[in-house]
């Protein structure tokens, strides 16, 4: 928000509304853009591969019967795996992180580093996300199932909100007005 402009005032939008209005439309260009060929092919599966060979790297630092083919985590011991798909790679967490950043009235600086900083937190907790749920996965299909549909689920997105809140504290006050 521009400081000692009024909030209201005729062809002026308010503040608030204005976030919404650029966090949606933010929010709708890049959940469109993922879902297209080119943002499959440059995006979401290059990022899908990272998390996949992260995972298998954290996982086999503790158990050398990990294995990774393509995007399935694998265990040789017991047989289970993992494949990541889409939705399981943290990026739509990502997505509404990056809308929330780029919609709020903030110096480009502090954006890029709320970004930077803000991915790399999701990206850390997605790791836990794929790599526990392998391990729960071998311990207990019933308990995975809950922990992936509703458990972590949950936590990403909260992680997102989180991690913007945490980004609003940190912006210079001038920008906070």
């Amino acid at each position: 928000m521009d400081a000692g402009k009024p909030w209201r005032g005729p062809g002026r939008i308010p503040w608030m509304r204005r976030f919404a209005l650029l966090f949606a439309t933010i929010l709708v260009f890049l959940f469109a853009a993922e879902l297209t060929p080119p943002g499959q092919a440059w995006v979401v599966a290059p990022w899908t591969s990272i998390v996949a060979r992260t995972a298998a790297a954290a996982a086999g630092l503790v158990d050398p019967s990990v294995m990774l083919d393509g995007a399935t985590l694998l265990s040789t011991s017991t047989g289970f795996a993992v494949t990541i798909l889409a939705g399981c790679n943290g990026l739509e967490a990502t997505i509404v992180l990056i809308a929330a950043v780029l919609a709020y009235p903030a110096p480009w600086r502090s954006r890029l580093i709320g970004l930077a900083a803000g991915s790399a937190a999701i990206a850390l907790l997605n790791l836990v996300r794929v790599v526990s749920l392998f391990y729960i996965g071998q311990w207990s299909p019933t308990v995975f199932e809950w922990a992936h549909l509703y458990v972590w689920q949950v936590l990403i997105m909260l992680d997102a909100l989180i991690v913007w809140l945490v980004w609003l504290r940190t912006l210079p006050r001038a920008a906070a007005r």
